[in-house]
């Protein structure tokens, strides 16, 4: 499969201290991609790095073929490179039918005047409703998104950031603060993603990351450690010494 999103060399540095160094990672196109490691391992600050948030201290960032690393986040999400974050930002005084209205506007370039293009337009009121029964939000369409419940709250993160049809999606440790018994939505509307959507997952929880990705990228204070199958680096006795604290002889 062709690469549709790469690093060569990319690195942060804040002060004397490299949070990522010479991160070189190639996702491929319809990739299920997981990015993993310890905390403080760097993984935020190369989405941050990747969707224009922060500016790299040395390498490149390329999004099929093209050089993004100097354009602004707003232009990497015109080309495609959408993201949700570790703590939701989103319109809490905003309904959900309005959220995902005002982001399929802002992408039709009609985001000053959202209201006017949801009221009006019957294909955008039908992408509306397809995203929200997608990711389980019908039934609260038209509820104050502060009210909803944290889970539907997540759900609604990643239905804004497919509103805005992404080639490559990335997930930013989407079930981060989750209750139990809403997990399981979660869990499910990532698996359900869009086969043509590319997706690099941050995540903490295992069993998420072993039931999603087809390849697991290993972080290490800020360098790629391990970078395989998941069967391969369940195995790879260095994964297991960073998570288990295994000594690399037993």
């Amino acid at each position: 499969m062709p690469v549709v999103l790469e690093t060569v060399a990319l690195e942060k540095h804040f002060g004397g201290i490299a949070a990522v160094a010479g991160v070189s990672l190639s996702i491929e196109k319809g990739a299920r991609h997981a990015l993993i490691g310890p905390n403080g391992a760097g993984k935020t600050t190369v989405i941050n790095l990747l969707t224009g948030v922060l500016r790299p201290t040395a390498g490149r960032i390329l999004l099929e073929g093209e050089d993004i690393t100097s354009l602004d986040a707003y232009k990497r999400v015109q080309r495609g490179l959408a993201r949700t974050f570790q703590i939701n930002q989103l319109f809490l005084d905003l309904t959900p039918l309005e959220t995902v209205g005002l982001a399929i506007s802002e992408r039709l370039g009609s985001g000053a005047q959202w209201w006017r293009l949801v009221g009006s337009n019957p294909h955008v009121v039908e992408e509306i409703v397809e995203i929200l029964g997608r990711f389980h939000l019908t039934d609260v369409m038209h509820e104050r998104t502060g009210n909803l419940p944290y889970g539907k709250q997540r759900l609604l993160e990643i239905a804004l950031a497919i509103a805005c049809r992404p080639r490559v999606l990335l997930l930013d440790e989407p079930a981060a603060g989750v209750p139990e018994d809403e997990r399981h939505e979660i869990l499910a509307t990532v698996a359900a993603l869009p086969a043509d959507v590319t997706v690099l997952l941050i995540e903490h929880d295992m069993d998420i990351v072993f039931s999603f990705a087809d390849r697991i990228s290993v972080l290490v204070n800020g360098a790629l450690f391990v970078d395989g199958p998941p069967a391969e680096v369940a195995r790879d006795p260095r994964v297991k010494a960073v998570y288990l604290g295994e000594s690399l002889d037993a």
